[in-house]
């Protein structure tokens, strides 16, 4: 991978000193959190209200993020049904500022489902309504 994807990511970050482990590489658990958070997004805008995980269907890791990796995640509706939406979700880094290089660190697919305010799952609405 040579450059970013195309589309403006849903979340971009550089880990702190904290989110590292012995290696000094970035904790898996802090990708996989942000991951969460950044298919959720897509998920809510779509959902056109609150959305939960229910499921980790695929999650890769290709290459370990360093402490000075600015990540970005990039993430889109793939697939949806009544109540719920399949997420992809592809995690890339921009590494060695005098040097630029784009690197693919990660890529899961989860899904999220709508619930009401009391936590009880919601039909999706129409697509038609997403315009107005």
């Amino acid at each position: 991978m040579t450059r970013l994807p195309d589309h403006e990511p849903v979340l971009r970050v550089r880990p702190l000193p904290k989110d590292l482990n012995a290696a000094g590489n970035v904790f898996g658990g802090w990708i996989m959190a942000h991951v969460d958070m950044a298919g959720a997004i897509p998920a809510a805008r779509r959902a056109r209200g609150r959305v939960v995980t229910v499921a980790v269907n695929a999650f890769m890791f290709h290459q370990p993020v360093f402490k000075s990796d600015l990540v970005s995640f990039h993430a889109d509706v793939v697939r949806e049904g009544n109540t719920s939406q399949a997420i992809s979700v592809e995690v890339c880094s921009e590494r060695d500022p005098a040097d630029p290089v784009v690197v693919k660190l990660t890529e899961a697919t989860l899904t999220h489902v709508a619930i009401d305010d009391s936590g009880k799952k919601r039909p999706l609405p129409p697509l038609h309504t997403l315009a107005s």
